[in-house]
């Protein structure tokens, strides 16, 4: 896990070093995109924005940045069924609700003092690296 106070970022300060991963300048604009816009961006969504800012930037370059975000850790790739990978910088436990409706991805918090492990049947001897939890529904409409 990274520790988020090493990594609060703004739009012009993102430390050129994270979780072991020097951060490049295409790295750099990939994640301050992916903080800034928090609403799980697929990397195609990642690319276009950050076009605006790295003209010359190419889609397997903004793949190969997500690739190395996730392998050390700095944020995970979120996957429903068939569709694209999605992006999540929130490295806390929580969960995801994919609203069927609109295709919007909520981050969802687990009520505090709830041990995700108390509900589960493991094998004897196992041990939890990760928890993903997927919810599908939908939200009404006001």
């Amino acid at each position: 896990m990274v520790d988020r106070a090493t990594t609060s970022t703004t739009k012009t300060e993102i430390p050129e070093e994270i979780a072991g991963l020097r951060m490049t300048r295409q790295r750099q604009e990939v994640y301050r995109i992916l903080m800034e816009q928090r609403d799980h961006p697929t990397a195609q969504e990642v690319f276009l924005k950050a076009k605006d800012s790295l003209p010359n930037l190419s889609l397997a370059t903004v793949y190969n940045c997500l690739e190395a975000l996730v392998q050390h850790g700095i944020i995970r790739q979120v996957n429903f069924e068939r569709e694209s990978s999605r992006y999540c910088p929130n490295l806390r436990e929580h969960g995801h609700f994919h609203d069927a409706r609109t295709g919007v991805i909520h981050d969802v918090d687990f009520k505090p003092g709830c041990q995700l492990s108390d509900f589960l049947e493991l094998p004897p001897g196992a041990t939890i690296d990760d928890i993903e939890i997927t919810i599908r529904g939908k939200i009404p409409t006001a």
